[in-house]
């Protein structure tokens, strides 16, 4: 059973991917990895709600973690839901948010990613996940010996590398910026003591 404090973290991350995804990716058009990644390219090409492509998506994931590990589904299922839920709450916001604070292309791709790692850094400290590839990455770190912000990257850059086929080079460059900034801030939140 968790606890509040673990509770409370989990929701704050979810806060954190939800303002990286709205405020910072969305406006500009940018991919993030991973299922959010794949949600984001379904967003833009057919208009579909974010954080329902987001529970979509997950389902498979899901799945796998139900049938090979009830421990890690019941952790990850507060992860998803909230963060898919702010994801839609967050997003009539984004027009006040972008009258009033003007980034750069370059400089939201850093930052969105920075903060969407960070959420995720968070939630894999706190034995969550938000069920995508990060779920995905904890399963494959038990049989790969490797830092589960470089399975998140790589995962991530594969993602962007099939979603470069609909999305410009400048796109394309602001989400590789995107996916390391992601990278590092979830490998800082996810080190060994």
């Amino acid at each position: 059973m968790r606890s509040f404090p673990s509770y409370v973290i989990i929701l704050l991350a979810s806060l954190l991917i939800a303002t990286g995804t709205n405020f910072f990716l969305v406006p500009y058009k940018i991919l993030d990895g991973g299922i959010i990644g794949i949600a984001l390219i379904i967003n833009y090409i057919s208009g579909t709600k974010i954080g329902l492509c987001i529970m979509l998506c997950s389902l498979p994931i899901f799945l796998l973690a139900w049938f090979r590990q009830r421990e890690i589904f019941y952790n990850s299922i507060l992860g998803l839901l909230a963060s898919s839920l702010l994801i839609e709450l967050l997003f009539p916001l984004q027009y006040y948010f972008l009258y009033y604070i003007e980034l750069g292309s370059i400089s939201s791709a850093i930052i969105g990613g920075f903060l969407m790692g960070t959420g995720l850094g968070l939630m894999l400290r706190f034995k969550a996940s938000t069920g995508g590839t990060d779920l995905l990455a904890r399963f494959i770190q038990r049989y790969i010996p490797l830092n589960v912000g470089l399975i998140i990257f790589l995962t991530d850059f594969l993602i962007i590398g099939a979603g470069g086929i609909l999305i410009s080079k400048e796109t394309f460059f602001h989400s590789i910026l995107t996916i390391i900034a992601g990278g590092v801030a979830t490998g800082l939140c996810t080190l060994e003591e």
